[in-house]
């Protein structure tokens, strides 16, 4: 009976952390989308910024799967500690040897790309109950070159 429990237990562990690693996934690929449709003149290569009303934006898309205050998708965004949301911004010129140009000729050539970052902390079942496990923690970053659109 002690070793069918302790398999319950960690199959419910593993369960629980891929369903939340996969929810945050999918909160930031949505989210980085979202940011990468903003208009061009959003992003600056000279200063490499962001307009902040698209990083605010994109935080509460990724935290909450909407724009209107919905609830968090993951009880880890309200922890005091271990919350991290990052965009940075590159502005590439080329890839490999082919100068990009088209709609990015405005913007001197370059190219915005975002990158999405957000890192929770993970809680186990585990640590709830009483039992020491360790600082765990989720991390999904995604990556997208601005359309403009």
């Amino acid at each position: 009976m002690p070793i069918l429990t302790v398999i319950m237990a960690g199959s419910a562990e593993i369960g629980r952390y891929f369903y939340q690693e996969h929810v945050l996934v999918k909160s930031v690929r949505n989210g980085t989308v979202f940011a990468a449709r903003a208009p061009i003149d959003k992003f600056n290569c000279t200063s490499f910024a962001i307009d902040s009303a698209v990083i605010n934006n994109t935080r509460l898309l990724v935290r909450t799967g909407g724009l209107s205050g919905q609830s968090d998708l993951l009880q880890a965004w309200a922890a005091t500690s271990g919350v991290s949301f990052t965009m940075t911004l590159t502005c590439p010129t080329a890839v490999g040897s082919t100068t990009l140009g088209g709609i990015y000729n405005a913007n001197g050539g370059k190219v915005p790309v975002i990158t999405v970052t957000a890192i929770l902390p993970y809680q186990t079942v585990l640590s709830s109950a009483g039992f020491r496990t360790g600082n765990w923690s989720l991390r999904a970053s995604e990556q997208a070159a601005v359309q403009g659109i």
